[in-house]
């Protein structure tokens, strides 16, 4: 039987991403990685509602030369580590080279669907930018915008809009029919 799957962006929704040059970067090293608050103990609580935790990141970064595919590597094995997630996609391609796994395009997300047996028509994703949402449309899935500075939610129609995964946590749990408790 296909799993509940909630898919999760990873820079601005899980840790901390720079601001830098009108938008934001990623963490650069170990060091840099910091998880936002209320992330933990709001994926513990998607956890216990029986959702797997899937990451889905675009990663532009290695293909620029700014970033080593081995550190963000590292930086996904910490936050598997530390998180309680099934996988992590990352898309390492920038967007002229036109791959089919780079959000907005479904393509990690229906990779992990097929690897998983993932039921994408009841799945649901967070991320902080246009391109999350329009790759869980694409996808099947429904999509909660966190809202930032840099999400451009003129270019989309998230499913919810949320201040944090906390508050994007909630309104999953109750649109799928799970008793929501926010964490003390």
């Amino acid at each position: 039987m296909p799993q509940r799957v909630v898919f999760l962006d990873r820079d601005g929704v899980l840790n901390r991403a720079f601001p830098e040059g009108g938008t934001t970067r990623p963490p650069m090293t170990l060091d840099e990685l910091e998880l936002l608050p209320g992330v933990p103990a709001a994926l513990a609580r998607l956890r216990a509602a029986g959702f797997v935790l899937v990451v889905v990141t675009n990663q532009p970064d290695v293909a620029r030369g700014k970033q080593t595919r081995a550190a963000v590597e590292a930086i996904n094995a910490r936050l598997s580590a530390e998180l309680p997630l099934l996988d992590v996609f990352a898309c390492y391609h920038d967007g002229a080279d036109k791959c089919s796994c780079r959000k907005p395009k479904a393509g990690m997300l229906l990779a992990a669907a097929a690897k998983w047996d993932l039921d994408l028509d009841a799945a649901f994703l967070i991320g902080d930018r246009w391109s999350d949402i329009v790759a869980a449309h694409a996808a099947g899935c429904r999509a909660v915008l966190i809202d930032t500075p840099f999400g451009n939610p003129e270019r989309c129609n998230p499913d919810y809009r949320a201040a944090d995964v906390t508050g994007a946590v909630d309104w999953i749990l109750a649109t799928a029919g799970v008793a929501v408790r926010s964490a003390a």
